[in-house]
């Protein structure tokens, strides 16, 4: 067999097995593969991103820091219910842990995953802040799922429309969790309300999926009953236009001479404070060892 065979090969088995999320589930891929053509839809043209002077792609650690308050939600709520005095909470996708500090207590040790090492260091900041005990791991999920430990609660904010294969990161959520595992995801992806600004300054349209809808779909499909509740919460806003012009001229591909441009932009069209989201969550099937 050809090497290209052999790869092409290896790839189908690695899709057909990430399929295989609980034991007797029926292999399907249509929704998996929805959700992945409608997060793909949100590339952006050569050209535009030719033209950045730096990465669009930026995720603002100021934008992830743990208010002073956490405000109470059906996220908390749910996995508050699956928590005893003294559990553990994973946090996949961190930033800096409102997730996972808002549950403690009764949670009193937290465990935190993220790409970004500025993002653990707050992390483990506010842990000591919040005195409980932590430990992180750096890295995408799921490919550092095996160096992770398991816990009582897993949960992913404002995660998922960053994943496009999105089985294998389904599945590793599921296993690490021993009682539950919770989604919080905007209604709407989250730049789909820049669509206007891109209309603006680029003449581009921008797709509308893909929605909670799909990702119940995906699990549906992999035998997980899944739960959805839809909610009103704050959006969470740079802290002032000035930071705001800079991080939105930044994902328009614009250069930094036109950030004054965006900041007049944003004056004439300010950006709603409140959005609507969903809380998708499933209890687990079987335990699994920390």
């Amino acid at each position: 067999m050809s090497d290209a065979r052999a790869a092409t090969t290896r790839h189908r088995n690695r899709v057909r097995d990430s399929l295989l999320a609980c034991s007797g589930v029926k292999v399907v891929t249509t929704a998996a593969q929805r959700w992945l053509t409608s997060l793909d839809a949100w590339a952006l043209p050569a050209d535009i991103l030719a033209a950045a002077e730096e990465s669009p792609w930026i995720h603002p650690p100021v934008l992830f820091q743990v208010p002073e308050i956490i405000a109470s939600s059906p996220s908390h709520s749910r996995a508050r219910e699956a928590l005893r005095a003294g559990g553990t909470v994973l946090d996949v996708g961190c930033g800096g842990g409102i997730a996972a500090f808002a549950l403690t207590p009764p949670a009193t040790h937290v465990i935190g995953v993220d790409h970004q090492p500025d993002m653990l260091e707050m992390f483990r900041g506010n842990a000591a802040k919040y005195e409980v005990s932590c430990q992180t791991v750096e890295g995408f999920w799921p490919a550092v799922a095996d160096s992770t430990p398991g816990a009582d609660v897993v949960t992913a904010h404002h995660v998922v429309y960053n994943v496009g294969d999105i089985v294998p990161f389904l599945r590793a959520l599921n296993d690490h969790a021993r009682f539950r595992v919770i989604i919080e995801m905007p209604d709407r992806h989250p730049l789909a309300s820049m669509s206007e600004a891109w209309r603006h300054f680029w003449q581009l349209e921008r797709p509308d999926g893909p929605t909670p809808t799909y990702l119940l779909d995906v699990l549906e499909e992999l035998g997980v009953n899944a739960h959805r509740e839809q909610w009103s919460g704050e959006l969470r806003a740079e802290q002032n236009v000035d930071q705001a012009a800079h991080f939105m001229r930044v994902r328009l591909c614009l250069p930094r001479s036109r950030e004054s441009e965006v900041r007049d932009f944003l004056l004439a069209n300010p950006a709603p404070s409140m959005r609507e989201l969903s809380t998708i969550w499933w209890d687990v099937a079987t335990r699994v060892e920390a």
